[in-house]
């Protein structure tokens, strides 16, 4: 048995381009068929891009197409939809 302390996975939203520990983030994943999917488990296969659960962020990721960018791949409104109700509004 080892004291060794657990490291924190961290990844960079998209949108404010801070670090924060991964369980924080909300992942947007392509799969290897290339479809777009809001992945909430964090644990789907595939390319994945993060975002803070915050609109701002969301809106920042979204107008500067940097979700879009990093999945390689264009992205349908409805994923959009479907990630903006997964957010809360406060800052």
């Amino acid at each position: 048995m080892s004291n060794a302390i657990k490291r924190i996975p961290e990844r960079k939203c998209m949108g404010c381009n801070e670090k924060r520990p991964k369980k924080e983030l909300i992942r947007v994943v392509r799969t290897p068929e290339g479809d777009v999917l809001l992945d909430l488990t964090g644990k789907k296969s595939g390319r994945g891009a993060y975002i803070c659960p915050k609109v701002s962020c969301f809106e920042k990721a979204l107008k500067s197409k940097r979700l879009e960018r990093t999945l390689e791949v264009e992205i349908p409104d409805s994923v959009f939809e479907q990630v903006k109700s997964s957010l809360s509004e406060e800052e």
